[in-house]
This record gives C-alpha cells, structure tokens and sequence, in this order.
C-alpha cells in the first residue's frame, strides 16, 4: 500500500473552505454590488435537508440563486442554512458544503466544480479488479459560465 497526498481532496477542502469564508461575510453584511451566486447540490447528500415538494422536484440535484432576496443565512463549518423564495413561498434550505457541486459568481465570472470522488473502498475494489494504478480522483476545476448565463 503506497501513502501519497491526495492533491485532490485537499484542493476540494481549500475551495470549500472559500465558500465558506464568502457565505460567511454575506450572512454579515449582505451582498455587495452586483455579487451573487449559482449554487448546485446533491439533493440525494444524507445531510441536506429540504421541503419534500422541493426533493420530488429536484431528486438527484438543485441549483439555487441567492441574490436578491434570501433570509436567515447561517453557516457553520459544515455547510450552510438558508431561506429562500420559491414563488411566494419561503423555504428553509440546509446545504452540507460537501453536497456543493458547483459554486458560481457571474459578475465577476468566478466559479468552482466539485468532481465526485469515489471512496477509497471503491478505489482499493478498482485495484483488486485489474491489477493497475488506482483510477485518478476527481481534481478541482473552474466552472464554464456559458451555462448560467440568460
């Protein structure tokens, strides 16, 4: 068994941490200038948590603006709780950060990709099975914003 800095997970953790850092101050002091984010998550993560209607709507993933109107952001270093609108109707969103698979700022044109990752059972699985080099782990990459623009 060779021991080897997963440059990957590291990465992921570091951006994380940014989101973090960024949420933060905006549940501080709001939004400045035309600042705002597209967000997607796992809506399958064993620890998010959202209304019912919302999960049958979104089963795999969810992409939420927060822009001009959200209440009660609070984050923690886990992830972050929010209130949104959702035609006229509040909604209390909870978002572990390791849920996040993308994170975009338009206006500044700033964005992140989470890849997925299999775990390091899969990993030790893939070896056993052929013989080779574990199957490289997901790497941090900038995010296109041509999906996100209107």
């Amino acid at each position: 068994m060779s021991h080897s800095i997963d440059y990957g997970s590291l990465m992921h953790a570091a951006m994380r941490g940014l989101i973090q850092t960024v949420l933060q101050d905006i549940s501080e002091h709001g939004l400045p200038g035309a600042h705002h984010f597209f967000i997607t998550f796992d809506t399958r993560h064993p620890d998010a948590e959202l209304a019912d209607w919302l999960r049958d709507r979104y089963p795999e993933e969810m992409t939420i603006v927060i822009q001009h109107w959200f209440d009660n952001l609070v984050v923690d270093d886990d992830g972050f709780a929010i209130t949104l609108n959702f035609g006229d109707a509040p909604e209390r969103l909870v978002i572990p950060f390791d849920a996040v698979s993308t994170f975009v700022d338009p206006s500044v044109e700033f964005g992140l990709r989470f890849e997925t990752q299999s775990s390091d059972e899969d990993d030790e699985e893939d070896e056993e099975e052929d013989g080779d080099e574990p199957p490289p782990r997901g790497d941090a990459e900038v995010v296109s914003l041509d999906k996100f623009r209107k």
